[in-house]
């Protein structure tokens, strides 16, 4: 009996199908299968919040989440937040306030802050630190992170995305 199961999933708008075992993590469907870097696997135990990543909308850990119970599902990961070739607001604004360093845990913090900022477009700075609190950073001390969410939220208000969004 074969422990392969074929999958197929919508990552970033593009269609992926491929075989994976049983025990596949999405992270690692994402990573080997897709060739999606940016999906960081942290503690491998859903803690950090590196692997996050949007399944069919929300906000999951794809390192606690089997590859098998993503068939047919619609992924987004932080490499499908960019317009285009474009680094979205959010993006931008992680750059221009300092919001990494190391970068590891930046796929989850953009991922989070992401979904924090469709969910509440206008959020306080104790709201932005709790949106982001699933998401470990040992390098920062978070300010710069608070600092870049916030700022991308003024933006959205200001009208500066041509898009005028976020994710």
């Amino acid at each position: 009996m074969s422990d392969k199961h074929t999958i197929t999933v919508t990552v970033n708008g593009h269609v992926y199908t491929d075989d994976c075992e049983a025990r596949m993590t999405l992270a690692d469907f994402l990573r080997r299968q897709c060739g999606l870097t940016g999906t960081h696997l942290g503690c491998e135990h859903g803690v950090c919040g590196a692997c996050t990543v949007f399944l069919d909308d929300v906000a999951v850990r794809s390192c606690l989440t089997f590859a098998v119970q993503a068939d047919g599902a619609r992924i987004k990961t932080v490499e499908g937040l960019a317009e285009g070739d474009e680094l979205n607001t959010l993006q931008k604004s992680f750059q221009e306030n300092h919001g990494l360093q190391c970068g590891f845990c930046t796929p989850g913090m953009l991922m989070c802050a992401t979904e924090l900022l469709r969910e509440n477009p206008n959020p306080t700075e104790t709201e932005v630190r709790e949106g982001i609190s699933g998401v470990l950073c040992r390098c920062t001390g978070y300010d710069g992170i608070v600092r870049s969410v916030m700022a991308a939220a003024d933006s959205r208000r200001d009208g500066v995305s041509e898009s005028g969004s976020i994710s």
